[in-house]
């Protein structure tokens, strides 16, 4: 039985515009030139961090791979990322809760955790040079009712045994001068170019003998137990698997229900006096919507983003670009009045997410020996370490129960209260 997958035409410019600040001290990857057929175990599509992490997973485990990508390594939506490695999730864990009952929901959050540790181990261990840090997290409450929230929702974490301390106002105003209801205090989180980050990552496959490989993948075909990928240029790669890991720009693939799309908008500033940044530099992120979200970089600039909105079209995304950064500048000068609201480098794109806030990994249905890797949500490079970890696991011949959880056919919250209300109501007319 053959399966066949068109592969849409997409370009850098239309995921994202503007520049932002990552990449500037790294040595770019050097292409492979493809001037003929070839065959591997595993071809990765695309080139970013999801592409990358997941080649050097894939080589590390002793599988040859070759990853393709019609533009430059890194410089899709990757380079849009603010890199945020945080464990917690778009998603409250008392809303995977009531999406999914209480372990599983736990079960979820603890992963997300395990994944940015195994990430930071991964940097440490090989010495990658990407200003990554070790970071603490603050999420703020918007108001009194979000506060309540927070409480709650911390209470919910301890029960799950995740770490973290609920600050109300008077501490969180004394120990970090922000003026707000309350807040979640937790370790455990990161901060890194991801850039910079990508493409070591690739440069370690290709010493273990990946080929970085320049081209357009136009069509997968599925025949028996293998994968041929057709190239724009006439060539074919044969592969046990492929992985797509294509970012936010859409494959060819019906996307799941859960799937849709949104852009946000971030800046940089010009660098701070570093004795005006809030204690412990942590990664502060707001439970609001559209929500705000901050960092700070090795060289004291503040990276700032957020008011997302469903605006796909590039054109009308990149014409909010001045609107959506003075918004921006106005709630970070709100939130940290001391900051020098001077912008230097401001940026926007457009990106996936999905209704419960967790990735897409695993099989593509329909697509045997073909893996999906979307990192989609505010989680997205968490999320792509924890997709390499999977799909090498997959591919190795190993399956857990858990990994349904993330399914790109899973039963979304939608689908599962839906079916609860006409059971209920069933009940109910008994």
């Amino acid at each position: 039985m053959a399966s066949d997958l068109d592969l849409g035409e997409s370009d850098h410019g239309q995921m994202t515009s503007g520049r932002s600040l990552w990449g500037k001290s790294g040595i770019r990857p050097a292409w492979q030139p493809i001037e003929q057929s070839f065959s591997t175990d595993v071809i990765v599509i695309g080139g970013g961090i999801t592409g990358a992490l997941v080649a050097e997973h894939l080589t590390a485990r002793g599988f040859s791979a070759a990853i393709v990508d019609r533009e430059e390594p890194g410089f899709g939506s990757t380079a849009a990322s603010t890199a945020m490695l945080q464990w917690e999730i778009d998603s409250t864990l008392g809303e995977l809760e009531a999406y999914y009952g209480f372990e599983r929901a736990a079960g979820i959050y603890r992963r997300s955790a395990a994944s940015v540790a195994g990430l930071s181990k991964l940097i440490a261990a090989n010495g990658i040079a990407c200003g990554f840090r070790p970071r603490n997290t603050l999420y703020l409450a918007a108001n009194r009712e979000g506060a309540r929230d927070l409480m709650e929702e911390r209470q919910l974490r301890r029960r799950a045994g995740l770490p973290g301390v609920y600050l109300e106002h008077p501490d969180l105003f004394t120990q970090f001068e922000l003026d707000r209801d309350g807040a979640i205090y937790s370790p455990g989180s990161a901060e890194a170019d991801p850039l910079l980050l990508t493409w070591v990552l690739i440069a370690m496959a290709v010493r273990r003998g990946a080929r970085l490989v320049s081209a357009s993948v136009t069509a997968l075909h599925v025949e028996g137990n293998h994968v041929s990928a057709e190239m724009a240029n006439g060539r074919v790669a044969e592969a046990r698997h492929a992985v797509l890991a294509t970012g936010y720009s859409m494959p060819g693939i019906d996307m799941p229900k859960l799937h849709r799309t949104t852009s946000s908008w971030a800046l940089a500033t010009v660098i701070q006096n570093p004795a005006q940044l809030w204690r412990d530099r942590a990664l502060i992120w707001e439970a609001s919507h559209p929500y705000l979200y901050m960092r700070t970089t090795p060289d004291n600039r503040i990276v700032v983003g957020g008011e997302d909105d469903e605006t796909i079209d590039a054109e009308a995304r990149d014409r909010k670009l001045p609107a959506k950064t003075a918004t921006i500048l106005e709630k970070m000068k709100r939130l940290w009045p001391k900051a020098d609201t001077r912008v230097a480098h401001a940026w926007c794109g457009t990106f996936g997410e999905t209704v419960d806030g967790l990735p897409l990994i695993g099989p593509v249905p329909g697509m045997p020996h073909v893996l999906a890797a979307y990192g989609y949500g505010g989680n997205g490079i968490t999320f792509s370490y924890l997709a390499a970890q999977m799909i090498g696991a997959m591919i190795a011949g190993i399956h857990r129960d858990w990994f349904e959880d993330f399914a790109l056919d899973r039963e979304g919250p939608g689908v599962r209260n839906f079916r609860e209300d006409v059971l209920r109501a069933g009940e109910e007319l008994r």
